[in-house]
């Protein structure tokens, strides 16, 4: 039963939500953010101690029933959703979300988009994969559309256009599948596209691959991030930045390196190059725009590629970095999302021409933001820099030389794009010459929210043992090892 509560808790939840008047929402939403987390912990101790999980729904046996499944892999993301949900709740109580904070369905949007991640991760069911894919994209694209404003309205078609069609790549290439093999269960899916000719084989799983790059905004399929996700409220963008492209990254890793094992070499040949336009791309994006949010956007199409180049590895050290990559992103790019959310409310302005004086003005934030700058960028010893010190190691191991070269390189764009945060916003003057930084109002949510994910990233990079253990595991587990 543990393993359906990633779903079962979110969706409760929503439907509380809906049920009860709008006073008493805030309070539901967060007792179900609570048990989520809890549930979330319990997931992954159990996964730890007893291995992987599974369950068939409604008792049916297979390939009739439903079947969940949870690792290594999947707890960790699980973990990940529950606290990313808990650290938007406990944003929002501070009461500085836009207007988008009074609508009724907000709440339970958000734990609609949580119940389509977690059923993403735990289903063993390449249908049901894409059921809740599209759960997510229906809350997204809600929760997007909130405030009804002419940049929410336009930003949520942008991400409906650019999205659907990945949706109708998923949906065709599950088609095709069960056509070749008369299976969807993850386990018999596996074995009868092994038996598969090579020429059937490679263009099903090639579509499969190209639905989920569209969903983890790989190139060249990224532009619906960029051109959606500035729009939203700051705890909404943290919540977006964790999960979304995750959940079609965690595809891939399940999919290439698990369920489809082995898959064809010249896809992960592909998938190495397609790493390395999304690095540059995102890194050049990043170093060109002005407005922070566009800039952090950018630098996460950048970090994919990280996690794309460690995929393409074809390896389980490769898929090891893949998590580890996965996991450090997820926190550190939310992290600085609120970040700028701060900066936002001490300045008035996301465009950095237009702001200054906050090293002066905010020491605190100054620091906060220098440590998730240097952590992004990979500076020893912080998060980033062991995630990026697996996948340059394993891809030197591997002969593969270019593309090392290219994840260094695009260190040193990132360098510069952060770089260029750090003296516009903190170390120059303020434009206007008589700002000074307002009072703080109300924002001892927002400091607790923020402090607890840079005192938990700080710590991964100051003692990463036990979570590099935790993920070479995990890489041996998704490949049938202990």
């Amino acid at each position: 039963m543990l393993v359906l509560t990633p779903l079962l808790v979110p969706l409760a939840t929503a439907l509380l939500c809906l049920l009860v008047p709008l006073a008493w929402q805030q309070r539901v939403s967060r007792a179900g953010a609570l048990l989520l987390l809890v549930c979330g912990l319990a997931l992954a101790a159990e996964v730890v101690g007893s291995g992987p999980l599974t369950v068939v729904a409604g008792g049916w046996p297979l390939p009739f029933g439903i079947e969940f499944a949870a690792d290594r892999l999947s707890a960790a993301l699980v973990l990940v959703a529950a606290l990313m949900l808990n650290v938007v709740l406990l944003w929002q109580a501070g009461g500085r979300a836009d207007a988008a904070a009074a609508a009724p369905t907000l709440q339970p949007l958000l734990h609609g988009l949580v119940a389509g991640a977690g059923g993403a991760f735990v289903t063993a069911d390449l249908f049901n994969l894409y059921v809740w894919f599209e759960l997510t994209l229906i809350c997204a694209l809600g929760l997007l559309a909130l405030g009804g404003g002419l940049r929410q309205l336009d930003a949520t078609l942008k991400y409906f256009v650019l999205n659907v069609f990945g949706t109708l790549l998923l949906l065709t290439a599950v088609a095709l599948l069960y056509a070749a093999t008369g299976q969807l269960n993850f386990r018999a899916l596996g074995t009868a596209t092994a038996a598969l000719p090579a020429s059937i084989a490679l263009p099903l799983l090639t579509l499969l691959s190209l639905a989920f790059l569209i969903k983890a905004a790989a190139f060249p399929f990224f532009a619906w991030l960029p051109a959606s996700y500035h729009t939203l409220p700051a705890p909404l963008l943290a919540l977006f930045s964790a999960l979304l492209a995750k959940i079609g990254i965690y595809a891939l890793i399940r999919t290439l390196s698990g369920v489809f094992q082995p898959a064809p070499e010249p896809l992960f040949a592909v998938l190495g190059w397609i790493a390395v336009a999304s690095m540059l791309s995102g890194a050049l994006g990043a170093a060109y725009h002005w407005d922070l949010r566009r800039i952090l956007a950018f630098h996460s199409i950048s970090q994919i590629g990280y996690i794309l180049l460690a995929i393409a590895l074809a390896s389980p050290a490769g898929d090891a970095a893949a998590i580890l990559f996965t996991l450090h992103h997820s926190l550190v790019k939310a992290a600085l999302i609120l970040t700028a959310a701060l900066i936002f409310e001490a300045c008035g302005h996301y465009d950095l021409r237009r702001i200054g004086g906050l090293y002066a003005g905010r020491p605190g934030l100054s620091v906060v933001f220098l440590l998730l700058a240097l952590s992004l960028i990979g500076i020893p010893p912080s998060s980033g820099f062991w995630s990026k010190f697996l996948v340059v190691r394993q891809s030197l191991l591997q002969g593969e030389y270019l593309w090392a070269a290219a994840a260094l390189g695009v260190g040193a764009v990132t360098l510069y794009s952060m770089l260029k945060i750090w003296l516009e916003a903190f170390w120059k003057p303020h434009p206007d010459e008589s700002w000074q930084a307002p009072a703080r109002h109300r924002l001892l949510p927002a400091h607790t929210a923020l402090g607890g994910l840079v005192v938990l990233i700080v710590s991964f990079g100051l003692l990463p043992e036990s979570l590099i253990a935790y993920v070479m595991a995990a890489a041996g587990s998704l490949r049938g090892g202990s």
